[in-house]
């Protein structure tokens, strides 16, 4: 066809007609869009599980536009009607997403406009798919900090309770990977406590800043239609915590800012970071060079060549996806360290690995919260862990390495000795206990008061892992006491 005619035909086609052969978003275009390009810049095959909140922000649009005037009230029901009916063919699974309408956001409105006709092209009056997709992500990734909240939540209970079981559980502690001094194996655990309960704060800080409304920046300069920006953000629970509506204030900033989802992959680091110290000290709690714990079976696979070997791979796998995130992370800073204001198509690559972020953080949180805490027996009603302590094993490690040491010292500090000299006091009764090959708590007295001559009988609960567990009864400390007071303070916490 000679070129003046295709000119002529495409002036010639329907006004915001979106399934042409030209491109979906323009009767601009004189020519078809390739296969090759079709495949390369749609995104609709990954961005669609942003439908809920696509539809969630197109009602409060729609409702705000017939609330200023901008559409009837008869158009502002029919786009209601429609879009209840696109979420139900979604739900059902019925929706036919087509690929040559690039992304979710023509998809459903394509559909829209199907269903309802002319007011279907009305719902785009005042927004961009700029500002659109913005507010899109921000709705979606608000609902899922929710929802990893909640895990980190349950995370930390089933910590708790494995931690109670064990307040009186002795557990070398190691500096170094050396023994070091004893603890409380429940004391352990509330350690990884505190850690997820900062990874819920700062998912809860980022949520804030998530929490704010693009939609009414259009493309980048704002509009010239009156849009009240407030009432939407209203409408979709974009408020601050005073309750006033939290919009981005900026256009140009509301269309091309990505921080809030670098800000959460950067939390979701951290937090697989706390998931993979806490992997690889189970790892090594379930080799047979420690065997301080057995996980249930199903969480462990075996071996194709070895019948004795069960295999802590749900712990190990979560240490090598926490490598993962780390890449999505490095890659959003990478994509948006180089892009102008404003909006650039580079954006479109910031949601496959957020949205994969999302999901491993997810699904490893998920799992080590049942791994934890086991799951609850139908007949009982009772949970059964899937960690199972073996207490003697880590009392035995505990004696090995001359855990107290550090007791005998504050022992003699307390008899009037400088600190520095009870040490080195100390390093020397060490040595006589590796030259017996003994305990410090086997050698006789006599031998213990050649170090020192105020050394007494007493010296031997200072000595024992249970003395050393007891007198560390200070806030933040290892004693039993201390392990239930702080129990008490997460379980009144997690119960706000």
């Amino acid at each position: 066809m000679p070129k003046t005619q295709a000119n002529t035909d495409a002036c010639a086609a329907p006004a915001n007609q979106l399934e042409t052969k030209a491109r979906a978003w323009s009767a601009l275009f004189s020519e078809p869009m390739s296969d090759l390009v079709k495949r390369y810049t749609a995104s609709v095959f990954f961005d669609q599980r942003l439908w809920r909140a696509d539809i969630a922000g197109s009602l409060a649009h729609a409702e705000m536009l017939a609330a200023q005037g901008l559409i009837s009230e008869q158009d502002h029901a029919s786009i209601g009607r429609g879009l209840a009916q696109i979420a139900s063919e979604i739900e059902s699974g019925a929706f036919a997403w087509k690929l040559d309408l690039e992304d979710l956001h023509l998809n459903i409105e394509a559909r829209l406009t199907q269903l309802v006709g002319d007011a279907g092209k009305r719902l785009h009056t005042g927004r961009s798919r700029n500002d659109q997709v913005a507010t899109d992500l921000r709705l979606w990734l608000r609902g899922e900090i929710d929802l990893i909240v909640g895990l980190l939540g349950e995370l930390q209970r089933a910590l708790l309770d494995l931690a109670e079981q064990n307040a009186e559980v002795i557990l070398p502690g190691f500096t170094h990977l050396q023994v070091a001094q004893p603890v409380s194996f429940g004391h352990h655990l509330l350690a990884y406590v505190e850690m997820f309960a900062r990874d819920a704060e700062r998912m809860q800080e980022v949520r804030r800043r998530v929490n704010m409304l693009p939609l009414g920046s259009a493309a980048l300069a704002g509009t010239s239609y009156p849009l009240d920006r407030e009432r939407v953000a209203r409408t979709l629970g974009m408020v601050d915590a005073s309750g006033l509506p939290a919009l981005c204030r900026n256009s140009l900033d509301a269309v091309s800012d990505r921080d809030f989802a670098i800000e959460f992959s950067a939390a979701a680091s951290l937090c697989m970071v706390h998931v993979s110290r806490f992997s690889e000290e189970l790892v090594l709690w379930m080799s047979q060079n420690f065997g301080f714990i057995r996980i249930a079976d199903r969480f462990t696979t075996g071996s194709s060549i070895m019948p004795q070997k069960k295999n802590p791979d749900v712990p190990e796998l979560a240490r090598g996806k926490t490598g993962r995130v780390f890449g999505h992370l490095v890659g959003l800073l990478t994509l948006m360290k180089g892009q102008p204001l404003a909006y650039n198509k580079d954006n479109q690559e910031d949601k496959e690995p957020l949205f994969d972020t999302v999901d491993t953080l997810k699904d490893t949180l998920r799992i080590f919260a049942e791994m934890v805490g086991g799951e609850t027996d139908p007949a009982s009603g009772r949970k059964e862990g899937a960690i199972t302590v073996n207490a003697a094993a880590m009392e035995q490690a505990a004696r090995k390495g001359y855990a107290t040491a550090t007791d005998l010292a504050d022992y003699l500090v307390r008899k009037g000795l400088p600190f520095r000299d009870a040490h080195e006091t100390v390093a020397h009764a060490v040595q006589a206990a590796v030259a017996h090959a003994c305990d410090l708590s086997e050698l006789p007295l006599s031998v213990l008061q050649g170090f020192h001559p105020q050394i007494e009988k007493d010296v031997y609960e200072v000595l024992s892992l249970r003395g050393s567990l007891a007198a560390r009864n200070t806030p933040g400390g290892t004693a039993p006491a201390q392990v239930r007071a702080q129990l008490a303070h997460h379980r009144a916490r997690l119960a706000q």
